[in-house]
Order: structure tokens, then sequence, then C-alpha cells
């Protein structure tokens, strides 16, 4: 079962993906509200993938996903973001994102997406 890091600042958000996710036999082991905070958590808990948004406050996404690198260069992230940031989303792949969701998301995209990038 695949550990799975949440990092959203909306907790509706965060509560959407970890209900799909533990329905589709992911396992979550921790919810962020930022890009800071999930950099610690990262490596306290070391999950086999994140989700993580891009537009957060005192820390953005792409930032995170930065510094998540720097900790583990094989990290495995999924970036979410919302329709219109596909500057963005390219951003985030060049900063060694792994794949893209845009919310509003379906669960089998979310579910696909992760399972995809994991292998």
């Amino acid at each position: 079962m695949a550990t799975v890091l949440i990092v959203d600042d909306a907790a509706f958000m965060r509560m959407m993906l970890k209900d799909i996710l533990t329905k589709n036999g992911f396992e979550v082991v921790g919810e962020a509200e930022n890009g800071q905070v999930a950099i610690s958590m990262y490596k306290d808990l070391n999950p086999d993938i994140v989700t993580m948004d891009i537009t957060m406050p005192e820390m953005n996404g792409i930032e995170a996903v930065k510094a998540i690198k720097a900790v583990n260069p094989g990290c495995k992230v999924v970036m979410v973001s919302a329709m219109g940031q596909q500057s963005m989303v390219i951003e985030a792949i060049q900063a060694g994102a792994k794949d893209f969701i845009v919310k509003p998301f379906q669960p089998d995209r979310v579910v696909d997406a992760l399972s995809k990038v994991l292998g």
C-alpha cells in the first residue's frame, strides 16, 4: 500500500483527496496546509508520493517541490492545480513534479495519476 502526503491550503480539498485515496487503497500518512509544513512532514514521514497544491500561503507548491527534491531527488510529486494555471504547472514539472491533476478533479483521474507515477 502506497503512502501519501496531501498538501493543500484548503481543508476541504485535503478531505476530498484523502477520501478518494483511502477508498482506493492508498494510505494517507499526513496532511499539510502549506509548503513549509509539507517539507518538514516529508522529512519525518518519507511518503511514497505527495499531492501538492500549487497556490498556497507561506510557501507555494513549486518552491516546496524544489525543497523536497533537494531532500530526496527521487521523490514523487503530483501537482494539483486549478484551471488556468498551465504556466505554473509547466514550472512545477520543470521543478520535478511527475504529473498533475486539475481541480475540480475526477476520482479516477486522481487514482490513475498516482498509480502511474508510482509505476
